[in-house]
């Protein structure tokens, strides 16, 4: 009898360090995934432009609620600093699109999606209950995508916003 339960101690102490072991190879698996993700995150501080939009063009889409043509954001600088995720937008106004600098807090989830809020003067980031959501993809050192889904009619159009780096210095 006391080796029954010798035998079923060893087999309960071997049962708890495999459990131990799954558990902490998950949480490195997870701190792991974490830090890669801030490390892709942090590639995006810096000054960027928006250098094309594309949308089926049988459409006129004016995004983030700014009043302005799509084509409007072709040439707006995005200055993102990803340690406090804040930043702006700025548009550089002409006849047709008004010239607009939107302070902006951002997220970028697990999901790949860039989420961003609009801030203005004396309203915390908190109280902004409303936002953008658009898919982040393409990223390299200098460049990334952001599609937005926008509904309309009962469809889903893809806008497309190309960024490229316009500053060289990456710190």
């Amino acid at each position: 009898i006391i080796q029954l339960n010798m035998s079923n101690m060893k087999k309960f102490l071997l049962a708890g360090v495999m459990a131990l072991f799954a558990i902490s190879c998950s949480s490195v698996k997870q701190a792991e995934t974490a830090q890669t993700q801030r490390s892709e995150v942090l590639k995006l501080k810096g000054d960027w432009q928006i250098t094309s939009v594309n949308y089926e063009k049988g459409y006129k889409i004016k995004p983030f609620d700014e009043g302005a043509d799509a084509q409007c954001f072709v040439g707006s600088e995005w200055k993102l600093v990803p340690n406090n995720y804040t930043g702006n937008y700025t548009i550089n106004g002409t006849d047709s699109c008004p010239s607009v600098t939107q302070p902006i807090k951002f997220e970028i989830t697990k999901n790949n999606e860039f989420k961003f809020k609009k801030i203005n003067t004396d309203v915390k980031a908190k109280n902004v209950v409303s936002g953008y959501v658009l898919e982040f993809e393409k990223q390299d050192t200098n460049s990334f995508t952001l599609v937005q889904n926008v509904a309309f009619e009962g469809k889903i159009l893809k806008v497309y916003y190309n960024f490229v780096r316009i500053n060289t210095t990456q710190k």
